[in-house]
């Protein structure tokens, strides 16, 4: 007998099944995958890396629909809120992602250049360098806490769900919390944020550094 001329199991379908089980439960597993594609467990490991390796197929799959052209808007404020406005739209399509990615740190490399590119944006503004991540975080916190509650409210707060921080600029590409202070305990932080909204990146504007650029 013939291999199938489909193949049976492969990463993107991997991603497909393991995203409607958590659109419908909340979780997976990796022998829930299997048995929906009709083949052996073990046959998964072939294509990922186990839990872990299917939680990023997730991550990849949610975000991909976030618009990231929005980030080469001319001026900072724009990018920013393009590209937050398409984050909490993807996430809002699957909310119960949320508390699962939220607490696997990021290795998809789709997103890690996305990060990349926010991290240009704000650098390119002039923000100082200590000050990026937590706004990066601040924010994303933010969206996320109003995707898990689609329809939001009109002002959330840093929500409930905190990803791990963003990688530092020039850092090794997997994600490491800043050390020192955190969001909360920075003056000026950006807590109150309104995702999407112009409220939201203007909460942003008072921490770029002196002589910073002005878009």
């Amino acid at each position: 007998m013939g291999r199938p001329r489909t193949p049976l199991i492969d990463r993107p379908r991997i991603a497909t099944v393991a995203l409607e089980l958590v659109d419908a439960n909340g979780e997976f597993s990796v022998a829930a995958i299997a048995r929906r594609l009709g083949v052996q467990t073990g046959s998964l490991y072939h294509h990922v890396d186990g839990r872990d390796g299917v939680v990023e197929l997730i991550r990849e799959r949610v975000t991909q629909a976030i618009d990231v052209s929005t980030l080469s808007a001319p001026a900072w404020d724009t990018a920013l809120q393009g590209w937050a406005r398409s984050y909490r739209a993807a996430f809002a399509a699957h909310p119960k992602v949320i508390p699962l990615l939220t607490t696997h740190p990021v290795r998809a490399p789709g997103m890690l250049d996305q990060y990349e590119r926010v991290v240009r944006v704000l650098m390119d503004a002039g923000f100082a360098t200590v000050d990026v991540m937590p706004l990066i975080t601040a924010l994303e916190n933010t969206v996320l806490g109003s995707a898990s509650t689609w329809p939001p409210r009109d002002h959330v707060g840093t929500g409930r769900h905190r990803l791990h921080p963003p990688p530092q600029p020039g850092s090794r590409r997997h994600r490491r919390r800043p050390g020192g202070r955190g969001v909360r305990d920075r003056p000026g932080g950006i807590h109150g944020v309104r995702a999407g909204s112009a409220g939201g990146v203007r909460g942003v504007r008072g921490r770029r550094a002196p002589g910073g650029l002005t878009r």
